[in-house]
């Protein structure tokens, strides 16, 4: 088979059908190239929140990996069934991930699926338009709040009665505002006051500190976002 009859087969999945060198080039070439346009529209939309290099690196070996697998097996029932034992004997561990980053692997495994099969021109035109999507979805920041929720702790004297104490001060840098948790500490010599917050602009977020600050007896006060891959901000 020559490069002719390759890009000849790309919209039948005949190229799969046979395992020859221009085949074997062919599908790792195109799952790779695949696997590298999802792993950078990964990157594009992850600058803000942060990523793993592993992870944009296991993106694009997933692709030919799986293209590999699936042009391996081919109707072989017997193939299917030693692969499926070889994988059984291994064990991913992890810990769950954001909904968005499994997304990506999925997509990555699919389209490696596809490139294995022999569709590689369908896998390149369904990667274009799902990577699009993703980027339009990020931009429109859809579904999206206009400003990060953070938990704010406030450590308050036990002479402070803290009902209602910091209500006008949240209303004025915050959308909205909850007390989901209060406890005390060092004995009962202090409270802690565990707020759920969105800020309205995430540049006053000192402002709001120093009146905090001003109301608490200038004691510890904590503001972090709930995704733990970001720093805390601390002020005692």
């Amino acid at each position: 088979m020559n490069f002719n009859d390759f890009f000849a087969s790309a919209a039948t999945g005949e190229i799969a059908e046979t395992l020859t060198l221009t085949s074997v080039l062919g599908i790792l070439l195109s799952s790779i190239v695949i696997g590298a346009i999802i792993s950078v529209v990964y990157l594009f939309t992850h600058r803000k929140e942060g990523y793993s290099q592993a992870f944009c690196v296991a993106l694009i070996l997933l692709a030919p990996i799986v293209g590999m697998v699936i042009l391996l097996i081919g109707n072989n029932v017997a193939r299917a069934f030693s692969l499926a034992g070889a994988f059984a004997l291994i064990r991913f561990r992890s810990a769950p991930g954001d909904p968005k980053d499994i997304a990506f692997v999925f997509l990555s495994v699919v389209m490696g699926l596809a490139c294995g099969m022999g569709f590689w021109l369908y896998a390149g035109i369904a990667t274009i338009v799902i990577c699009l999507v993703i980027i339009i979805l990020h931009l429109t920041n859809f579904a999206g709040k206009k400003g990060d929720t953070y938990s704010l702790k406030i450590t308050v004297p036990e002479t402070l009665n803290y009902v209602g104490a910091f209500d006008e001060t949240l209303n004025k840098y915050t959308n909205k505002f909850k007390l989901v948790k209060v406890k005390t500490v060092d004995f009962g010599a202090l409270f802690e006051l565990t707020f759920s917050v969105d800020l309205k602009d995430d540049r006053q977020m000192r402002e709001m500190i120093d009146e905090l600050r001003e109301m608490n007896g200038n004691l510890k006060i904590m503001l972090s976002t709930e995704a733990p891959a970001v720093k805390n901000f601390h002020f005692q």
